[in-house]
């Protein structure tokens, strides 16, 4: 599973679909973040017609929901790739609302996982739009996860579902017919381990390292 990762890439090395169509001042009030947990915003690029990049709720609303902000409700801030499709919750989503999330590391239990080169990557997601009857929109998304390979199965048996460079037009075209979503299934199903690597956190007496 994904409940804690990082994006400590800095504005001017993040990839470069990430950087066409931003909100504004995101250049000079963009900050690196050390852990980011659910229910926290992230860093988003969608696609309505063209890639844009947003902030989300890391936290799954439906569309449906009478009230977003009610706490009885769960927000999965997970959702199983191998049953996407086919959960009421997920299934529009992953037709027409699929998103990609920048990070530069994950944590499971007391250990971060990342690229040995420190390079960025896309954890593969699905966003949601609330709206109200007055017409205000909530944004809000869930990390993908898959089966763990090799590196990851030792300390978890799920892992977030990363989608390569170069899918990001793939992954977050809106428009999908069956064919062509059974086409992305395969970069869902795992992910090599070579060029990553596990590293194991310090303990720090500090509330956000208890949470790992």
């Amino acid at each position: 599973m994904c409940g804690r990762f990082e994006l400590k890439t800095k504005f001017e090395n993040l990839p470069k679909v990430l950087k066409q169509d931003y909100p504004s001042a995101l250049n000079t009030k963009y900050e690196t973040q050390n852990l980011i947990r659910p229910n926290d915003p992230v860093l988003v690029i969608k696609n309505e017609g063209k890639i844009q990049t947003t902030f989300m709720t890391w936290g799954f609303i439906s569309p449906w929901a009478k009230d977003p902000f009610d706490k009885r409700r769960p927000r999965p801030f997970n959702a199983r790739s191998e049953s996407v499709e086919e959960k009421k919750l997920f299934s529009g989503s992953w037709k027409h609302k699929r998103c990609l999330i920048p990070a530069s590391g994950f944590f499971e239990k007391k250990y971060r996982i990342r690229k040995d080169n420190y390079e960025t990557f896309w954890l593969g997601g699905i966003w949601s739009k609330w709206s109200s009857l007055d017409g205000a929109e909530l944004e809000s998304c869930c990390i993908l996860t898959t089966e763990a390979n090799d590196l990851v199965k030792r300390l978890h048996h799920r892992m977030p579902v990363i989608i390569p460079n170069g899918y990001e037009k793939n992954w977050t075209d809106q428009v999908k017919d069956t064919d062509e979503l059974k086409g992305l299934i395969p970069i869902m199903r795992g992910w090599p381990s070579s060029g990553w690597i596990t590293e194991e956190i310090n303990k720090k007496p500090t509330t956000q390292m208890s949470l790992f």
